[in-house]
């Protein structure tokens, strides 16, 4: 009997949730790329740091904004696509500002990484920063990857078409999707 009377309030509501994994912004694959791209660039970071001593210390430099950048800005694109946030930062098109990011610090990783490799003390700390810089720049290609096998291209006209070639628009798409 008290089953069914507290059984409709006692069901989990999934739209409650911090966490919005999977959704139309972020999937489960590319979830987990983030996490990875968070904490590589995160560790590619640290052991940048702890180089006591530089002998060209602008790739040390470079090597250092880059692998701090792609950590706390894709720290923080990770939370905004992750949970409700990016509902409240007033931007339509998260996919093309995930990509083109994702794609830059990819760019500049390869850069600083090859750079930092290229003219650097030869310590075993900064080899092993560079190995990290790597590692970080071929999750980013990764992501890429995926995230165009998964979406396609960003760069393609934003707006569907119906199957006799006419435009959809974004109001007769939300009309055609049941308002969702």
């Amino acid at each position: 009997m008290a089953n069914d009377v507290y059984s409709s309030t006692t069901t989990p509501n999934p739209e409650s949730s911090c966490f919005k994994v999977p959704s139309k912004l972020l999937d489960k694959t590319r979830f987990v790329l983030k996490v990875c791209e968070v904490l590589l660039s995160l560790v590619a970071f640290i052991l940048e740091e702890l180089v006591g001593s530089c002998s060209s210390c602008n790739p040390l430099y470079f090597f250092e904004f880059v692998s701090c950048t792609a950590f706390l800005f894709t720290l923080l694109l990770l939370i905004l696509l992750a949970t409700h946030l990016h509902e409240k930062v007033n931007i339509s098109c998260w996919p093309k500002v995930d990509f083109f990011y994702t794609a830059i610090i990819t760019a500049l990783f390869f850069i600083s990484s090859i750079t930092f490799a290229v003219d650097n003390g030869r310590s075993e700390l900064e080899t092993v920063a560079v190995v990290f810089g790597f590692f970080s720049a071929v999750v980013f290609v990764v992501d890429v990857v995926v995230f165009l096998r998964t979406t396609g291209s960003p760069l393609r006209d934003s707006q569907a078409t119906e199957s006799n070639g006419t435009p959809v628009t974004a109001e007769a798409e939300k009309l055609n999707n049941g308002g969702h």
